[in-house]
């Protein structure tokens, strides 16, 4: 190993490429040797004051809504690491989904390795985006990729278990992150217009929702304003102009700030009407904590 270093016509072709001798100082056989030594002795537990840092070649990640690919673990994480992030269900009483596990750098998941799939049922029956989908990522010492995903509500789990996710040769990875650079402004272009059909997509839900629980409460031009702006964005969402998309998101925004109010009104009586005017929290109360999680539509 590394006997092709001690080649007179090797030394000489490295020194004419980076102008200077190469440095013959270190056996390359007891180098590799030594080294894999240390790193046994690492792993196993025996080497403590040696830290030998290792990272992911490439990102890896799930398919998620429009064929978005969304990493978990990022390219160049060191090994061994663990991440995971809570996604929900994209159609209302989903019992199923289907998790895809890919590697690579193209925003778009098609456009990467697959590396395997599994399915997780049995998610009770509840509207879109309620559900919460925990997906953990464990990537080991070896580059073996253990991948979970956990229904918060009911516990129930499926896993599976992947050995190629670093079985791509150097060539395989160079190419990948090469591809990726150079078609860059094109998946830009694509990814930007699944998202903006991805929030289109959220805002008609929830208009329609809110429009079949208080539409009743809004005069008939303020409603009918609503549903045009509402089917302006549908037709819009079936071509593929990301900032005609936009435009039409604002214009049902706007359209919909009565009906947001009459919403918020009706809340805010019932809570009244729940505390009978003795609620204990005050504005600004100290007790009161900001939390927030990632969501992102599976």
């Amino acid at each position: 190993m590394g006997g092709q270093t001690r080649m007179p016509k090797v030394q000489e072709r490295v020194k004419e490429i980076f102008g200077k001798e190469p440095h013959k100082g270190v056996n390359p056989d007891e180098v590799v040797a030594v080294g894999a030594a240390i790193q046994g002795g690492v792993l196993g537990g025996d080497v403590k004051d040696v830290l030998l840092l290792d990272v992911n070649p490439l990102s890896l990640g799930i398919e998620t809504l429009g064929g978005v690919f969304t990493k978990i673990i990022e390219r160049n994480t060191t090994i061994p690491t663990k991440k995971s992030q809570v996604f929900s269900t994209a159609e209302d009483n989903q019992s199923a989904v289907t998790i895809r596990i890919f590697q690579g750098e193209r925003p778009m998941a098609a456009d990467n390795k697959l590396l395997g799939n599994f399915d997780l049922t049995g998610i009770p029956a509840a509207p879109r985006g309620l559900p919460q989908i925990e997906v953990s990522f464990d990537l080991d010492a070896n580059g073996i990729l253990h991948v979970g995903a956990k229904d918060k509500a009911t516990g129930k789990e499926q896993t599976i278990r992947i050995t190629s996710s670093s079985g791509l040769s150097e060539d395989d990875i160079k190419r990948m992150i090469r591809e990726a650079e150079e078609h860059e402004s094109e998946d830009k272009k694509r990814q930007g217009l699944v998202e903006a059909k991805n929030r289109a997509d959220s805002l008609a839900y929830s208009t329609e929702k809110t429009l079949k629980e208080y539409g009743d409460k809004v005069d008939a031009a303020t409603r009918a304003g609503i549903e045009n702006a509402l089917a302006d964005l549908k037709d819009a969402m079936k071509g593929d102009d990301a900032e005609l998309i936009d435009r039409k998101c604002e214009a049902l925004t706007t359209a919909s700030h009565k009906l947001a109010e009459v919403m918020y009104a009706a809340s805010a009586a019932e809570g009244a009407e729940g505390c009978g005017g003795s609620c204990g929290g005050q504005p600004g109360d100290d007790n009161v904590m900001d939390a927030e999680f990632e969501e992102v539509k599976h």
